[in-house]
């Protein structure tokens, strides 16, 4: 029982960690917004935000550089410091100047889900790929 109760069967890795989190912390924002911008760009366009007054097309685009490119990156453990700083970017712009920071109340039906991208993103950024990636696979 005690060795079920310290979960010792199960081995302690930061490398799978960090896999588990690229993985299951990415994938969803690659299948939600990436994909939905790449099929639907023209659509998007003519309504996207423009939180920093670039324009619609070149927010979309970066947006689109984000949650598509980006997020593939990541999963694969490319680039995955550049790309979870990108992809934060683009977040925190968005939670801050489309959201307005909301996370509590009537319309704050994203807040926690932004927040868990943040923290995924900066996890990421900070802790890099770990060895499952192909970032693990260039520095052997």
């Amino acid at each position: 029982m005690r060795k079920f109760l310290q979960m010792s069967a199960v081995p302690k890795s930061w490398d799978a960690g960090l896999l588990a989190l690229r993985l299951m912390g990415v994938v969803p924002l690659l299948l939600k917004h990436g994909l939905e911008k790449v099929f639907t760009f023209s659509a998007m366009a003519a309504h996207f935000p423009d939180p920093l007054h670039i324009g619609a097309v070149p927010s979309l685009l970066f947006a689109m550089l984000s949650d598509s490119i980006c997020t593939v990156l990541m999963i694969a453990g490319l680039w995955t410091r550049w790309a979870a700083l990108i992809t934060f970017v683009n977040v925190a712009v968005a939670w801050a100047f489309v959201h307005h920071f909301e996370f509590f109340g009537h319309g704050a039906d994203h807040g926690e889900a932004i927040v868990l991208y943040l923290a995924i993103l900066a996890t990421l950024f900070f802790a890099g790929a770990g060895k499952y990636s192909v970032d693990g696979a260039l520095q052997r």
